[in-house]
């Protein structure tokens, strides 16, 4: 994978550790600012939920991650495949449930970035033996 493609996807996995951090540590406090059309007063009853949210943001960054330091350059591309997919899924998923604006900041890189991932993975394979 070529460096734009191995700087997006450390981008995103940053950004899922930031989100992650939110859901199961600021929740109360950042909440209800991020989601400023949920009622203040759901962010207390819903920690738990958020918090377990979290976790999951963690797994997509630690997947995103793994595929920065994997030798071998077909799983690397793999991995790299797979869990930018998730993160497309999921941010799909919130721009439909939650809201557009809340599901395009994960939507938008990770689509950028899986075109940018395969772009560079055909150029390598393309690539002349040297």
């Amino acid at each position: 994978m070529n460096l734009l493609s191995r700087g997006l996807i450390t981008l995103i996995a940053i950004l899922h550790i930031y989100i992650a951090w939110f859901e199961i540590f600021a929740w109360t406090e950042v909440g209800p600012d991020v989601f400023s059309t949920f009622d203040p007063d759901l962010f207390p009853e819903t920690v738990d939920l958020a918090a377990n949210q979290g976790v999951y943001n963690l797994f997509l960054a630690a997947g995103l991650i793994w595929s920065l330091v994997i030798s071998d350059p077909e799983w690397r591309f793999r991995v790299a495949v797979c869990f930018l997919g998730f993160v497309a899924i999921a941010g799909f998923a919130a721009a439909v449930t939650v809201d557009v604006g809340t599901g395009l900041p994960q939507l938008v890189p990770s689509v950028l970035a899986l075109a940018v991932t395969v772009i560079a993975r055909r150029s390598e394979v393309d690539a002349p033996a040297t």
